[in-house]
């Protein structure tokens, strides 16, 4: 029990850096909110905190597959705090979250879905080249995936939570696209090893 515990602590501290990483985006946009962003993950990724698309690449066996399911409700109640503080101190920028959330309204659950893979690629990648020491694909990738319009699960929560306008399927589709992508790196070290 208390490993379940402290898992949802960490998982609900890291849905709170990416929180603080949305807000930031939402702030300044652009490329530079993009790469704001990045101290999100860094946060995370430092500190060695849970979050779903820094561990769903990485389990071992069964029981750390099945601890996804409480990363995910962490980073979702982390993310959804964030929101509230952000919707009552800056509700200016709440139209900007709303844009998001508009744009991924206008996909497909396929679309929604593909576009969740190479995120969840970008991060598994980074976050390998950070666990050997090395930020900087951490700092690059954020960006990327912002940019290009890649489904990050969890930072799509934030953007739900500060549009208080949630959409369960979308939000499910870049959840399965972000686990394959993160897994994508497994299928590459079995090639490499051949």
């Amino acid at each position: 029990m208390k490993r379940i515990v402290n898992l949802l602590i960490s998982s609900v501290l890291a849905g709170v850096c990416i929180g603080l990483g949305g807000y930031v985006n939402l702030v300044m946009g652009g490329i530079i909110g993009a790469v704001m962003f990045s101290f999100g993950l860094l946060s995370v990724v430092h500190y060695g905190m849970a979050l779903y698309t820094g561990k769903s690449g990485f389990f071992t066996n069964r029981r750390e597959l099945t601890d996804l399911l409480y990363i995910i409700a962490g980073n979702f109640v982390g993310c959804w705090l964030v929101s509230l503080i952000f919707d009552y101190a800056s509700p200016q920028y709440v139209e900007n979250a709303q844009k998001i959330v508009d744009v991924i309204a206008g996909k497909s659950l396929l679309a929604v879905f593909l576009l969740a893979i190479p995120c969840g690629f970008i991060m598994s990648t980074a976050v390998k080249f950070a666990r050997e020491g090395r930020f900087l694909p951490l700092l690059f990738g954020v960006p990327l995936f912002i940019v290009c319009g890649f489904r990050h699960s969890i930072a799509d929560i934030f953007y739900y939570c500060a549009a208080m306008d949630f959409m369960f399927l979308p939000w499910l589709m870049a959840i399965l696209g972000n686990f394959v992508g993160c897994n994508v790196h497994r299928a590459l070290e079995i090639a490499r090893e051949k």
